[in-house]
């Protein structure tokens, strides 16, 4: 049995303005009209003997990770809530020991193999995968662990390397890991034709790479071992202790494992593939027009090349712009000329630095009921537009400090206000006193639009008192 492990605890840091702390790129559809994190869930299917996945995330993301596998038909075998980033070890080792706990009383199958995937990368050529995969578990049914080298179509300094020892393949055993090396290095790399990109990705026993990791590094499965005996059930949610996991050492698993065991295998992997890094790295995954640019949204370019020009939410136009980046949101706009699209980082620890919200927040923020999009605001106002998915319900909660305006657009609302509960129709509004407790509800089935305007001495989201929480917020 194969157990897609699908790693999606990142930050995207280099994708700002449209990847932010609270909803990164993983989750967005960068490539496709899906989500990274869907691509990846479906990428596996048609592999011979695969389970459910097993997914790990940041708790932040935990509602969005859900719905977006329900809209895609997956279900996990379980959802692992990280507290805090540890790097990819102990997150491979939590699922490790997941998988065979689960394995072990489900199905006799107390070693599973483990198929790592990296949630946020592109991989065009997915029958190029599969049979890479095959090779992969192959190779991981013999005790070895297995990474995936990408054939490199250039020289890129941006990517680790792996250097093979001779053989006959398909599967090589690992010669070397190289750190990310400069032009001149990475040209004799690619000339050479024994070196691949490191993607990442790896196939392996479960108790093969428990057993590697309590050799080389038994700090990190000990502590990983503690947080698990830690853990609760939380709805659909495997929730790790914070205080156990993040005694754990932060590694990843070429340090933890690969680059010590004597074990370590890479199968060469020719299947378009990108971990879309960087501004730079996502134009190149997408095709581009005649004169080498890439648009998405509302855009008009005039005497304009090599460029990667996305608007989301109005016009965006360029006039003899070459090889940039311009990428529009509802509260940020970039521009970057693709040779420094990887200083977008040092942009990013500016805002949180300066503690501005659009580091971590877009204006339109992700609940497991729906959405809020803050339209306006003032001294002592705001107005947002509130989506609530069908079936759906709001918590039970009341503010000391803001009283709300509701005024229904769209579909039907079942309120709650103190005693009372009633409906709103289309063009049907109501008013929410402050310190009353309230609720909205979405009974119907379509989606249910409001107008909400606050007003009052203090706006902030953590002026809520919850009394019931259907999600356990």
């Amino acid at each position: 049995m194969l157990i897609p492990v699908v790693l999606s605890g990142g930050a995207g840091t280099r994708l700002w303005p449209l990847s932010r702390e609270l909803h990164p790129k993983q989750l967005l559809p960068l490539v496709s009209e899906r989500t990274m994190l869907q691509e990846t869930l479906l990428r596996v299917r048609g592999l011979p003997e695969v389970g459910a996945p097993l997914i790990v995330c940041n708790e932040a993301h935990r509602f969005m990770v859900a719905e977006q596998a329900r809209q895609i038909g997956v279900s996990p075998a379980a959802t692992v809530l990280e507290p805090a980033g540890r790097n990819t070890a102990p997150a491979v080792a939590l699922a490790a020991l997941i998988a065979v706990k689960h394995g072990a009383e489900s199905s006799n199958l107390a070693d599973p193999l483990l198929l790592v995937l990296p949630a946020d990368h592109v991989i065009k050529d997915v029958p190029a995968f599969h049979a890479a995969t095959k090779v992969a578990a192959t190779a991981a049914n013999r005790a070895k662990l297995v990474t995936f080298g990408v054939v490199p179509t250039q020289p890129e300094t941006g990517y680790g390397y792996i250097r093979r020892k001779d053989g006959k393949g398909p599967a090589y055993q690992v010669a070397q890991f190289v750190e990310k090396p400069d032009l001149a290095r990475a040209q004799g790399f690619v000339a050479s034709g024994q070196y691949y990109w490191n993607s990442g990705m790896f196939v392996f026993s479960a108790q093969r790479y428990l057993a590697e990791l309590k050799r080389f590094a038994p700090d990190v499965l000990a502590a990983c071992e503690a947080a698990l005996a830690g853990a609760q059930r939380d709805l659909d949610f495997t929730r790790i202790p914070k205080t156990e996991f993040e005694a754990c050492p932060s590694i990843s698993i070429d340090y933890a494992v690969m680059e010590k065991t004597a074990d370590a295998v890479v199968v060469p992997l020719d299947a378009g593939w990108s971990d879309v890094g960087s501004w730079s790295a996502l134009r190149d995954a997408v095709t581009a027009d005649a004169a080498g640019n890439v648009v998405r949204g509302d855009v008009i370019l005039e005497d304009s090349s090599g460029c990667y020009v996305y608007s989301e939410s109005r016009l965006v136009a360029t006039v003899g712009l070459k090889d940039h980046v311009v990428v529009e949101t509802k509260d940020a706009v970039l521009v970057v000329p693709r040779d420094r699209v990887q200083d977008v980082k040092t942009l990013v620890n500016r805002l949180k630095q300066s503690g501005r919200y659009e580091a971590a927040l877009h204006r339109e923020v992700y609940r497991p009921w729906g959405s809020y999009d803050g339209l306006d605001s003032g001294e002592r106002f705001q107005v947002k537009r509130l989506t609530v998915k069908p079936g759906a319900t709001m918590s039970l909660q009341m503010h000391h400090h803001r009283a709300e305006h509701w005024v229904v657009v769209e579909g039907t609302a079942r309120i709650t206000r103190g005693d009372e509960t009633f409906l709103l129709e289309e063009n049907q509004s109501t008013y929410i006193p402050i310190g009353t407790r309230h609720r909205i509800e979405n009974p119907g089935k379509i989606t249910l639009q409001m107008i909400e305007v606050q007003s009052g001495s203090y706006l902030g989201e953590d002026d809520i008192v919850r009394f019931e929480d259907k999600y356990g917020r």
